[in-house]
């Protein structure tokens, strides 16, 4: 199949789909962090082209629960929000059989529909936790592949990401968006290894 999987600079649901013998390649307005197929441009100019399966993780900046209390705080926020949305249905609109949109939860249940399926990285082999939303058209939803037990700290269930708190452990700086977008390695397999 000749798969776009938008908005990845990290390759890695890209070569798991190449490693299937498939035509995937990534595109963001970022460079690929391993060398492989990449487009590095405006996604809008390439969604046009034919494709057999899009797998798309546009920014959350702007959509995910985390993020959306700042829209009533700061000014022209919820602009932005308005943006990002607009840009996960063009993304949604495209002709293409089979979509997979991938975000965490936020306010896309809520403007646009509810998700397929909420994943997460410990059912997939990664020591983990982060909740996943998937909208799905024309793939089936993912089979988890090896669950990953949590540490009990106070009663309550911890993986290696997150702190004794609960907290991820990724403090501020200038990579932890770049360093939370990327999908975990078992995500990614269980993408390719199910919807080849």
């Amino acid at each position: 199949m000749r798969i776009l999987v938008a908005c990845e600079y990290s390759g890695a649901v890209r070569d798991a789909f190449i490693a299937k013998g498939h035509d995937a390649i990534s595109c963001d307005i970022l460079p690929t962090d391993v060398d492989g197929p990449h487009i590095q441009g405006d996604l809008m100019e390439v969604l046009s082209q034919k494709w057999d399966m899009i797998i798309a993780f546009p920014p959350c900046t702007y959509l995910c629960s985390s993020g959306l209390h700042w829209n009533k705080r700061i000014k022209g926020r919820s602009a932005l929000t308005k943006k990002a949305l607009k840009f996960v249905m063009a993304i949604a609109n495209v002709d293409c059989d089979k979509i997979a949109i991938e975000n965490p939860i936020g306010c896309i249940s809520t403007q646009w529909r509810k998700p397929d399926q909420i994943i997460q990285p410990y059912n997939f082999g990664s020591d983990a936790s982060k909740s996943t939303c998937l909208w799905l058209k024309g793939l089936p939803k993912l089979k988890n592949t090896g669950y990953i037990q949590p540490r009990v700290v106070n009663g309550k269930n911890r993986w290696a990401n997150q702190t004794d708190s609960g907290q991820n452990r990724l403090g501020p700086s200038e990579k932890r968006g770049l360093e939370r977008a990327k999908t975990y390695s078992g995500i990614a397999q269980a993408m390719a290894d199910q919807w080849s």
